[in-house]
């Protein structure tokens, strides 16, 4: 009776370390200055242009100022917040012959590194995907109200954060150029990640993975 309930758990183990390591990816913020920035600049672009008429009563000054925010914001997550945060990375380029050419990094899966955490990639793609719909809120305001002096700064805030969030979701979906395609596979494994944010992020990130199109 002694030997049979030694081999039923004989071969039990219990690995504390990949429950410590879960934990650590759930709550743990490794870049908090990043993270900050990351919504800093189009938060701050969006209240500023909320309360531009309570700030100032400057026209001039208020468009220069959301302009610069929305600048500030498309530059650094764009080179700095997405490779931080969830190890990815694009750019456009102009090649000879005049063609563009989407180019995507991805960092690759390695046991020996630490990935980005599920929090950090929660901030950034909420971040990433709420504020241009906010935006996208404010233009049709603009119009309804017949507030058109403001049109040009909506759009362009529309612009240069609808273009960080296409070139994330193109370079998550490893540079798939169909669009539709695109947006039913990148919101099917939002909603499974979701369902079990265990599988958000593998462990480890290790080089970078390379697609051009």
């Amino acid at each position: 009776m002694k030997q049979a309930l030694v081999d039923d758990t004989e071969d039990v183990s219990l690995d504390f370390g990949n429950e410590e390591e879960l934990a650590f990816r759930k709550a743990k913020i490794r870049h908090p200055v990043a993270t900050f920035f990351h919504l800093f600049f189009r938060v701050s672009a969006i209240v500023t242009y909320v309360g531009c008429d309570w700030f100032s009563k400057s026209f001039v000054g208020c468009f220069v100022t959301v302009l610069l925010l929305l600048s500030f914001d498309f530059w650094s997550v764009k080179n700095v917040t997405g490779r931080l945060m969830v190890g990815l990375r694009w750019w456009n380029q102009i090649d000879e012959d005049g063609k563009s050419h989407w180019i995507f990094e991805a960092r690759k899966v390695s046991p020996d590194m630490v990935a980005a955490t599920e929090a950090e990639a929660r901030v950034f793609w909420l971040g990433l995907i709420v504020c241009p719909m906010i935006w996208i809120v404010f233009f049709f305001s603009s119009l309804f109200s017949l507030k058109l002096k403001w049109l040009a700064l909506v759009i362009a805030g529309i612009s240069l954060q609808a273009a960080n969030l296409y070139g994330y979701v193109l370079c998550k979906m490893g540079g798939e150029s169909n669009i539709s395609k695109v947006t039913a596979s990148f919101l099917s494994q939002t909603v499974f990640q979701t369902a079990c944010p265990s599988d958000f992020q593998k462990p480890g990130l290790e080089g970078l993975e390379i697609h051009k199109h």
